[in-house]
């Protein structure tokens, strides 16, 4: 995670994705690069979108006198001005580039919940396998102290694992490892318990601190939201697993979890059909 596309609108919620980029500049070197979209601009008169495009410059420009003093590890902030449709632009922004993450607010001036609370949501988890950091109401905190690492009752829950590994390794984080389920089926339990307990002898085996737990409740983004704020917890790494490319459907954990959350979230989109290389294949 090396470059940060962060989507602006310039709302103060839409800064939420730039402080959660810079508080990762504390930890090293990073690549932070604003991204605003002109607003219809296809049906404006051309002194309209040149209007709106000098601007978004000279917002742009005072946000970089703001914020880059706050970059630690050298690191840097720039910005790009698109034309399109947000969700678009910002997928294609985030694949332009290697190892990039976007980083953004769920609330705005222009759109941003309607962007990410809903269908667009999954539309740009589905359509980048880049992670995606998602931000709603809760300030951003100073430090990851606590890390939610939800495991399911599908085979690729556990690939979120290294990533959440890495996450804790560089902040020196807490990662909990909860079991959440929606049946007290034994059989199912003990496969669930199984992913979980491979997931935790991983954290373990690289030195992480590690808390496992099984939940069992009605619904699933609920135990873990429940989870999260009893905890204080400051991030939740999930799955987006349920996405089919451009066949999203409503109701599913990822999208829920996007809009329910009050702590940021970071989604991943897997990339195989099985376990990342350091589990066991003992329970699937």
């Amino acid at each position: 995670m090396n470059n940060f596309i962060v989507p602006i609108d310039f709302s103060i919620e839409s800064l939420k994705g730039l402080d959660w980029a810079v508080l990762f500049s504390k930890k090293k070197r990073v690549h932070i690069q604003m991204v605003y979209v002109l607003t219809n601009s296809s049906s404006f008169q051309p002194s309209v979108v040149e209007q709106e495009h000098k601007y978004a410059e000279s917002e742009f420009k005072k946000l970089l006198m703001e914020y880059q003093t706050k970059l630690g590890n050298d690191s840097k902030l720039g910005y790009i001005i698109k034309k399109g449709k947000v969700y678009r632009e910002v997928v294609n922004q985030v694949n332009s580039y290697k190892n990039a993450v976007v980083s953004a607010s769920t609330h705005g001036a222009s759109g941003f919940e309607e962007l990410f609370v809903g269908s667009n949501a999954l539309k740009i988890m589905s359509a980048t396998e880049r992670p995606v950091f998602t931000l709603r109401h809760s300030p951003v905190p100073s430090e990851i102290n606590k890390i939610i690492v939800p495991i399911k009752l599908h085979v690729d829950t556990r690939q979120k694992a290294p990533v959440a590994g890495d996450m804790a390794e560089l902040f020196g984080a807490e990662l909990h490892v909860i079991s959440i389920s929606t049946t007290q089926n034994k059989r199912d339990l003990s496969r669930l318990e199984s992913y979980a307990r491979q997931v935790a002898n991983y954290f373990r085996a690289r030195k992480l601190n590690t808390i496992s737990k099984t939940l069992v409740g009605d619904n699933l983004s609920t135990l873990t939201s429940n989870y999260a704020d009893a905890v204080n917890a400051d991030m939740i790494v999930v799955m987006s697993s349920s996405i089919d490319k451009w066949n999203v459907f409503l109701g599913s954990y990822a999208q829920q979890m996007v809009s329910k959350s009050t702590v940021p979230l970071l989604s991943i989109t897997p990339k195989e059909k099985h376990i990342p290389s350091g589990f066991s294949a003992t329970g699937g």
